[in-house]
């Protein structure tokens, strides 16, 4: 049996390549944001102050509940945390 090999466990998961390339930002933001809040020794409810959410939204990247922030809000709260997003586009192979 031949092993298959993927870039991204979504390429693996997720059979819609539409979804599947939002998934891929979207986890990127929500590491990201965590390693934030860890790094800065943050309570839930600190952080959740400093983005301007509540302490259940920052709940759920700490927890890794991907399907519950969309890319807008991601970005702002990355950029509220001093972290520079950028995106690479590139033809799909």
């Amino acid at each position: 049996m031949k092993r298959e090999s993927y870039a991204s466990v979504w390429d693996a998961i997720e059979p819609d390549p539409a979804m599947r390339e939002n998934l891929k930002p979207r986890s990127e933001l929500m590491l990201a944001i965590r390693r934030h809040i860890k790094k800065k020794g943050l309570t839930q409810t600190a952080a959740a102050e400093i983005f301007g959410v509540t302490q259940p939204r920052i709940s759920n990247p700490m927890k890794g509940k991907i399907n519950a922030f969309g890319l807008d809000l991601l970005v702002r709260m990355a950029t509220t945390a001093g972290l520079r997003v950028s995106m690479k586009i590139s033809k799909a192979a």
